[in-house]
């Protein structure tokens, strides 16, 4: 995983990042701030209080903008190790946003393995991060 992107928002724990791949609209992840965060169940205490408060702000407000049917959440690790949790939406019927379109090709099926050839333009995720940031700044 790849930050060619700085944070959506960051907060005291944790830094929301919006997923370098939009083939699920409004992809997005939460990255610890501690630097030896390593597994989900290795959370400090204020770590956890701070994730589920902010995952849920997270979840209710991608719920609120785009609808998705079901969300996905994963936390595995294996290519980044590095304590991070996916908020993956998910979509039976197609999504239109900013003029473009997205399929969830995999609805009924695990996100992944998903078309990592999937490409939005820069105004586009410019567009994605704004409104998501702003959404969680009114919360």
């Amino acid at each position: 995983m790849a930050f060619k992107d700085s944070p959506i928002i960051d907060f005291p724990h944790w830094s929301l990042y919006l997923h370098e791949n939009q083939i699920y609209l409004g992809w997005v992840y939460l990255w610890a701030r501690r630097q030896d965060g390593l597994d989900f169940l290795s959370m400090t205490p204020e770590e956890e209080e701070s994730f589920f408060e902010h995952a849920r702000c997270v979840k209710n407000l991608l719920g609120n903008l785009f609808h998705p049917d079901l969300f996905n959440y994963a936390s595995l690790g294996n290519v980044t190790p590095h304590l991070h949790v996916h908020i993956i939406p998910r979509y039976r019927e197609l999504r239109h946003f900013e003029g473009q379109t997205f399929v969830d090709t995999r609805w009924g099926d695990n996100f992944a393995p998903y078309d990592q050839n999937f490409v939005i333009p820069n105004e586009v995720r410019h567009r994605l991060k704004t409104i998501i940031k702003e959404g969680l700044s009114t919360t």
